[in-house]
């Protein structure tokens, strides 16, 4: 097909992941006339859920907080059908099984935080500390506060190595996607915060339901999956195929590698790689909705979906999802099957494996100190949002998105969009 200008919008968008569609409804809502442009057939970007074997896995273990403000404000909690995860953590230990528990959710199951059991008096006091300030401090104010990594932070509030090693590095391994504690401090703060202020759940449709109801609430016609970009220049954006959409402004809202292919020049943190391994064993290893994680750091975290949410499997059997970092080996597998063997104390000889999926750039690196949110604007007319540009999680990627519209309504209202670092 020769190239053709085939529509002029005020705004192109590309990316229909969450900070696309979050971009593109306030930019809908403000009058403007916006197309989407995703690639995939579906949007979601990550989070995606696909049928395997008639199973609901998500693509990469994902779960889902109800505190984040941009959640709250922008989706039907009700409408996503969500059933929750037990408050709390169980640790497999040198010593046995230990739960950290919030006593506050639930009392009876706080044992293991007596003095003696998974932590020292000391260490009691200086967590119980650390997490009244979390919990009850504003966000902003955790926001300005004193950036590092997660390793001082625990450390500046007490926290002694012991207790790090046996709880915070096997627990937020799985949260950041780094075994190091080196992901920022004040991201740390945020994050234990939306912990204790929030549930921890999973959408009956799996986390796919969460995008596509952002989708649904688009106007007609904004939304073209299935339509890869080939280029970015000022004002037009070239698709396969041939055509170019002019637009007074153009928002990239891909992952980063993608961002950084069409926007020469930007600026890009590394990725983190994951690997989840489903596992759909005959008998369930336990029917608690409850997270596990492994004081040796053999896997970042497991469970069983379907304790959670019945519907993910198909014929009766459990689900079990258990994630990895990096892309493991056959020898490295089989090693992840027998340590959760220990963790549940079942044999995992015969435990079928339905899927494995490998999520590269699943969330940006964060090392601290790091900006917690960053400039959409790139270059005159240009812009980039996503979870890069601010936080590694589903609030902000939304909160990207959103900043995104706003810079762009302001640009656009003054008649000259400025430029901006990358």
């Amino acid at each position: 097909m020769g190239t053709s200008h085939a529509g002029r919008y005020d705004v192109v968008i590309i990316g229909a992941g969450a900070a696309g569609l979050a971009c593109a409804a306030d930019l809908c809502a403000a009058g403007l006339r916006v197309r989407l442009l995703e690639a995939a057939g579906a949007v979601g970007g990550r989070m995606r859920t696909d049928r395997v074997k008639g199973f609901t896995v998500d693509r990469g273990f994902q779960v889902f907080n109800t505190s984040y403000p941009q959640v709250r404000r922008r989706l039907d909690l009700k409408a996503l059908e969500l059933r929750s995860f037990t408050p709390g953590v169980l640790v497999h230990t040198e010593n046995g099984p230990r739960r950290f528990t919030d006593p506050t959710r639930r009392l009876r199951e706080s044992r293991d935080l007596l003095p003696g059991r998974l932590a020292s008096a000391r260490d009691l006091a200086a967590v119980a500390a650390l997490t009244a300030r979390d919990a009850l401090a504003p966000a902003s104010a955790l926001r300005r506060g004193p950036d590092g990594t997660t390793r001082t932070a625990l450390a500046d509030a007490g926290v002694s190595p012991e207790l790090v090693e046996t709880f915070f590095r096997p627990f937020l391994s799985g949260v950041f996607l780094e075994d190091e504690l080196e992901t920022s401090a004040r991201f740390f703060h945020l994050v234990w915060r939306s912990l204790l202020r929030g549930t921890l759940a999973l959408p009956a449709e799996g986390i796919g339901a969460v995008p596509a109801q952002l989708a649904s609430r688009l106007p007609p016609h904004v939304l073209r999956s299935g339509c890869p970009v080939t280029a970015v220049t000022p004002g037009e954006v070239a698709v396969v195929g041939g055509d170019t959409l002019r637009a007074r402004a153009v928002v990239v809202a891909t992952g980063q590698r993608a961002a950084a292919e069409l926007l020469p020049g930007l600026r890009v943190p590394d990725g983190r790689t994951v690997t989840t391994l489903y596992h759909a064993p005959a008998e369930p290893p336990t029917t608690e909705p409850l997270l596990f994680v492994d004081s040796r750091r053999r896997f970042l975290n497991t469970c069983v979906l379907s304790a959670v949410q019945p519907g993910f499997s198909p014929d009766g059997r459990a689900l079990v999802s258990t994630s990895v970092l990096g892309s493991p080996g056959p020898a490295e597998t089989a090693a992840v099957l027998r340590a959760m063997g220990e963790v549940y104390g079942a044999d995992t000889d015969h435990w079928e494996l339905v899927h494995r999926v490998t999520v590269p750039d699943a969330l940006p690196a964060m090392v601290g100190p790091v900006p917690l949110s960053r400039t959409t604007r790139f270059a005159p007319g240009r812009y980039v949002c996503g979870d890069h540009r601010a936080t590694g999680s589903l609030q902000g990627a939304l909160a990207s998105g959103a900043r995104a519209a706003r810079e762009v309504l302001e640009d656009l209202a003054g008649h000259g969009p400025r430029g901006a670092g990358s």
